[in-house]
């Protein structure tokens, strides 16, 4: 069954945090998970090329944002909203404070399905879900203006979002958080031009197949984003998470081994190839 629109991809990612939870040794616990993602879920990772194999990525990722996320809690963020959240469960996982106020944002549909298959769950912080299409900037605006206003220090978390977008959508995003003070810090995730490429070889014909196809890779990397107002405060490469989580690829220590006959600029390439990158104000 192929992907047939981009919220299918919230099911593709919640089947991964189900593999993850269900082991032993996990290192996180998502217990909505299985549920969220569904039969359809199993039947994308089924579809995928190398759909379990390549699970790592998607393991490490959302391991490393559940730690920056507590980090900026615990920080002083009051106000964490999360765009196209699509069936991520924190609200509900994570032990937030009660006092926190977590916004989802993401289409109509997806929204009412998860809100739905968790009406039984009751989130462990203020929840509140807003649906929006965030590519229509006069609605967008106006949107995080009122969050601003109810906030005083906010994380935005942006996870597998940006690399569906065009560049001139991610820097109107940009500009659009910039605009609001309140709004502090962004979490995002970001991979490389090669990374991209390697992506659109594996994946593409499917995710393009549902209208999400990849699209965001910028070659200067974070300083993409200088211009809008942000600059980079952390970078986790996805390479060096995955060996700290011993949630390796198949194969890597070859790559680690062979990588010490590269030049420190080869080497620089492999560690930002893809990583989550905490980025606030300048």
């Amino acid at each position: 069954m192929p992907i047939e629109n981009i919220s299918d991809t919230a099911r593709w990612v919640a089947v991964y945090r189900a593999m993850e939870s269900e082991r032993a040794d996990a290192i996180f616990r998502d217990p909505f998970a299985r549920r969220l993602a569904g039969g359809k879920g199993e039947q994308i990772v089924a579809t995928m090329k190398s759909g379990r194999r390549m699970a790592w990525a998607m393991i490490v990722r959302t391991a490393v944002f559940d730690e920056i996320i507590m980090e900026r809690v615990h920080a002083g963020a009051d106000l964490v909203v999360n765009l196209a959240a699509g069936l991520d469960a924190r609200a509900w996982r994570l032990p937030l404070p009660p006092s926190l106020h977590w916004v989802d944002v993401d289409l109509p549909d997806i929204l009412r399905y998860k809100t739905e298959m968790l009406k039984d769950a009751p989130p462990v912080c203020r929840y509140e879900a807003i649906a929006a299409d965030l590519t229509h900037a006069e609605s967008r605006t106006a949107l995080f203006t009122r969050l601003g206003a109810e906030g005083r220090s906010t994380l935005i978390v942006t996870e597998g979002l940006l690399i569906y977008l065009t560049p001139e959508q991610v820097a109107g995003l940009a500009r659009a958080l910039h605009a609001v003070p309140t709004l502090r810090w962004w979490l995002i995730d970001l991979a490389s031009p090669k990374l991209l490429r390697l992506m659109q070889r594996m994946w593409g014909r499917s995710v393009s197949a549902g209208n999400a196809a990849f699209r965001f890779a910028p070659a200067e990397g974070t300083a993409f984003f200088r211009p809008f107002g942000w600059r980079e405060r952390e970078f986790r490469s996805a390479v060096v998470e995955a060996r700290r989580l011993r949630r390796e690829m198949r194969g890597m220590w070859f790559w680690r081994l062979i990588s010490r006959l590269w030049s420190s600029k080869r080497r620089d390439e492999l560690f930002r190839m893809s990583g989550v990158v905490l980025l606030e104000r300048e």
